[in-house]
């Protein structure tokens, strides 16, 4: 199995920000997939949904999970809301699944001083009755899919990465 470690979770949930925390503590490499996407296709989530639809996008998805799999190791890697349902997840590495509730979620993004910018890459936050519904129907898979589930809530950032280190180690 890889020595890869790939966060998933809800939108929001700190991802992106824990991986960059596991990088500095570790010195290990860190990739976000959405990012890996957005250079594959050379624009943005929010216009390849726009322009080809979510079965586009997860098809992409999938080419990402091949190529991680097939290429990387030793590495964070942060995945989008709905990555863990590619068919060789557990090929890539140790799934931990950061878990918070979704009023937790909301209330970071919206109240964080850069509320805009978050809400302008989430825009599904701006209705939160389809957001928690997708977070309602995703909480199961996410725990199912995970070797560690760590809840986030009301934890700094120090405190979470203390505990997923002692996980890898």
């Amino acid at each position: 199995m890889k020595s890869n470690i790939i966060l998933i979770g809800f939108m929001g949930v700190g991802k992106g920000s824990l991986a960059r925390a596991i990088v500095k503590e570790t010195g290990m490499f860190a990739i976000d997939t959405d990012d890996l996407i957005e250079s594959l296709e050379n624009r943005k989530i929010k216009n390849i949904f726009a322009e080809d639809g979510e079965g586009y996008f997860r098809n992409l998805e999938q080419k990402s999970a091949n190529w991680l799999s097939e290429n990387v190791d030793n590495t964070i890697i942060s995945v989008g809301g709905g990555f863990y349902k590619v068919d060789n997840l557990k090929n890539i590495g140790k799934i931990v699944y950061l878990h918070s509730s979704f009023e937790a979620i909301l209330d970071k993004i919206v109240n964080a001083t850069n509320a805009k910018k978050k809400l302008k890459k989430r825009p599904l936050f701006k209705t939160p009755k389809q957001a928690k519904e997708l977070y309602d129907s995703r909480i199961d898979l996410y725990k199912s899919v995970a070797d560690k589930t760590i809840i986030v809530e009301n934890k700094s950032t120090e405190q979470i990465l203390k505990e997923v280190l002692k996980f890898i180690e």
